[in-house]
């Protein structure tokens, strides 16, 4: 059987754990430790609360609207920081394969990050994704939702250090990035399941959007 998303976010954790430097690890987990503290989870969009409508480029240039997403079936959302982090990548392609059993409940599946289009289309030829992957420069949708934070000094000396510095890939010079975060929103809009993890390296497990999704009775 294969592994599943935590099994394989694991795997990629104790990976770094066993080969990065110890003074790295410390810093990450020390900056993810300051982001809890510091985010304010209350102004995020919560369970039960209205989904911002959003009008967002895909890989091919087109238009992807939530408010005509949602005409014909559920959203599932995903907000992701980039496809230089393979955290994200990693359930990307875990969503990926429940992309059949999505469009079987007559849902959609849609992920957003503020990376320029050319990035989008780079993260989806290699994860070879088939749903809508989007761009969203300046991070305005994630900032509707309440998810958006910048990175602290000592982060962004370490993603200049490994060729991901942030302004080349998002085209700005804020260095903000949305937190992890996973919505199902039904077709009224309302927010039937919103995951919001300020831990890159925790994600949702495919298996409870599609729980929601058989919750919300289609």
């Amino acid at each position: 059987m294969h592994m599943g998303l935590r099994e394989n976010l694991a795997e990629l954790k104790a990976e770094f754990d066993r080969t990065a430097p110890a003074d790295r690890r410390a810093l990450y987990d020390a900056k993810i430790e300051e982001l809890r503290a510091s985010f304010v989870y209350d102004g995020t969009v919560h369970l039960g609360a209205e989904a911002p409508d959003f009008d967002l480029p895909d890989v091919h240039g087109k238009r992807v609207l939530l408010s005509e997403q949602l005409k014909s079936g559920p959203v599932v959302l995903v907000f992701y920081r980039g496809g230089w982090c393979p955290y994200c990548n990693i359930q990307l392609r875990a969503y990926q394969t429940i992309l059949p059993q999505i469009s079987a409940r007559g849902g959609h599946l849609v992920a957003i990050s503020p990376q320029l289009p050319d990035g989008s289309v780079d993260t989806a030829d290699k994860n070879a994704l088939s749903f809508d992957v989007l761009s969203d420069v300046g991070n305005n949708v994630a900032r509707s939702y309440g998810l958006v934070y910048a990175l602290p000094n000592e982060l962004r000396a370490l993603l200049r250090e490994n060729d991901r510095a942030l302004p080349e890939i998002n085209g700005d010079d804020s260095w903000e990035l949305p937190v992890a975060a996973t919505y199902v929103i039904s077709q009224n809009r309302q927010v039937a399941l919103a995951h919001v993890d300020v831990d890159y390296r925790t994600r949702l497990e495919p298996e409870t959007v599609l729980a929601v999704l058989d919750d919300i009775g289609l």
